[in-house]
């Protein structure tokens, strides 16, 4: 591979990974979730080995592909309006194949090919090394699809080209699927069974990752905290494997301690974790390693223990409280993030409260917050009805974001006057005189850049702050340099 470095829209550098002799091009988009961009990467490095390299120009694709999203009907309805642009570019260049990918291409399977005649191809998260021979049913005239649900892939043996890479921060996908069932979730429909993917494997990435230059990876799973190798298999069969094979097991704690050890000087991240399932042997060994970042994104989604019963979240309140406090107790700076729906079917106005007082007791740092979107197919979809009128809904979501607004400056303001490592990623958005990089708690600062580039771990001292950023002046490299 040959690293090329691109423009995108925002004038912003970025190193494409391009392999020589390769004379078609691949144009690829992501949307939803880290997941779906990390997904995007491993399509590359399958079509790479088809004579396909990436490129940011849409008007010069061979191959359009999106990588789509189906967690809420908005995300779906993006993903439509763009294919109607493709479409448009489509006419111009009637050879340019378009291809839907993910979960959207999962859950809506055939009717796709019905409904956008643009589409020549869908391929669900667990077929894309089915893509080459989809590719030859769409030039021989056939129609090209691939939904199958896996409960082995997990992609462990193909090394992914990385997509729109500031060379410094990279995602390393460590479990597919998702067993929990969520009422309102798609995800278990749409990806399939929990399996996790041989630790072996995790740790040869990430230490190539490190020789190419790499200085940040975050771990990723629908569900980091359910990972679990015992040589191969779906989670449920943990309980039938020998018990050689369960003393031997890796947990996703276990995992946490092999990546830090690995390479001491690479930072990590992980996303996302269940507050049911997560462990405080997780914790304890975020504790005992300086390079895992001290932030955890934990999901409650409500603070009423009744929706959450009806949410099938397998916590309760009380429950969330004494893992906060536990996590807190071990790590007093840590960071943590949510997720939040507002207007569940049923939800009431002292449901809602709940959710302002949960959140008053955590003062999480940020958070992505939602009105509640029916999506068809999951158990809310066909026995709730969506009974919270729409302005109730954005009215109860307004007030949980101003809520958050308050609880991000007070966090964000707790790092003023302190210094912290910077790991330099890239220009400001606003000022092209600036860096701009994350802390441990993953809360962007931005300060003069001097003499410092991305990939540098900088002590900055935080000299004032916004609701999501942190202002300051470099001082010097971290040791971690």
């Amino acid at each position: 591979m040959e690293k090329i470095i691109d423009e995108n829209k925002q004038g912003e550098s970025l190193i494409l990974d391009h392999k020589e002799g390769n004379t078609k091009k691949l144009f690829i988009e992501s949307y939803g979730c880290q997941m779906n961009f990390s997904d995007s990467e491993i399509v590359a490095s399958i079509l790479s080995n088809e004579g396909y390299n990436t490129t940011q120009k849409l008007e010069d694709a061979d191959l359009v592909l999106v990588n789509t999203c189906s967690i809420r009907d908005k995300a779906e309805q993006t993903v439509r309006k763009r294919l109607k642009y493709y479409d448009k570019i489509k006419r111009k260049n009637p050879k340019m194949k378009v291809g839907v990918l993910g979960c959207m291409a999962e859950r809506l399977k055939t009717k796709f090919l019905d409904e956008e005649k643009i589409v020549d191809l869908v391929v669900g998260p667990d077929a894309y090394k089915d893509l080459p021979n989809l590719l030859q049913d769409v030039d021989e005239g056939r129609d090209a699809i691939n939904v199958i649900l896996s409960k082995e892939e997990t992609y462990g043996d193909i090394s992914p080209v990385r997509l729109n890479s500031n060379g410094v921060t990279a995602f390393v996908s460590i479990t597919r699927g998702c067993d929990n069932m969520c009422t309102f979730c798609v995800v278990p429909f749409t990806r399939g069974r929990e399996r996790s993917r041989d630790p072996q494997s995790i740790i040869e990435e990430i230490n190539d990752l490190w020789t190419k230059g790499y200085k940040e990876i975050t771990l990723l799973g629908q569900n980091v905290d359910s990972y679990l190798w015992y040589g191969g298999g779906l989670k449920k069969d943990f309980e039938n494997a020998s018990d050689i094979q369960k003393a031997t097991a890796v947990n996703f704690a276990k995992l946490l301690d092999l990546c830090a050890k690995a390479q001491p000087k690479m930072r990590y991240r992980f996303s996302t974790s269940n507050p049911q399932d997560m462990t405080l042997d997780v914790i304890e060994t975020m504790a005992n390693h300086r390079n895992i970042c001290n932030y955890i994104h934990l999901p409650v989604q409500s603070g009423s223990d009744r929706i959450l019963k009806e949410m099938n979240r397998l916590h309760t309140r009380q429950e969330y409280f004494k893992l906060i406090d536990n996590i807190r107790g071990i790590i007093p700076d840590v960071a943590i993030s949510q997720d939040m729906i507002a207007g569940f079917p049923t939800e009431t106005e002292e449901d809602h409260q709940d959710t302002l007082s949960l959140m008053e007791y955590v003062k999480y740092d940020y958070g992505f917050m939602f009105a509640y979107s029916e999506r068809p197919g999951t158990l809310a979809g066909r026995k709730m009805e969506d009974d919270v009128p729409a302005d109730v809904k954005q009215r109860r979501l307004n007030e949980i974001q101003a809520l958050q607004r308050q609880h991000s400056l007070y966090r964000t303001q707790q790092h003023v006057g302190k210094v912290e490592e910077i790991l330099v990623e890239k220009s400001s958005k606003k000022s092209d005189a600036h860096w701009a990089g994350r802390n441990s708690q993953n809360i962007v600062a931005v300060f003069p850049k001097e003499h410092y580039k991305p990939g540098d771990f900088v002590n900055v001292k935080i000299l004032d702050c916004t609701s999501a950023t942190l202002i300051g002046e470099a001082i010097g490299y971290s040791e971690n340099n």
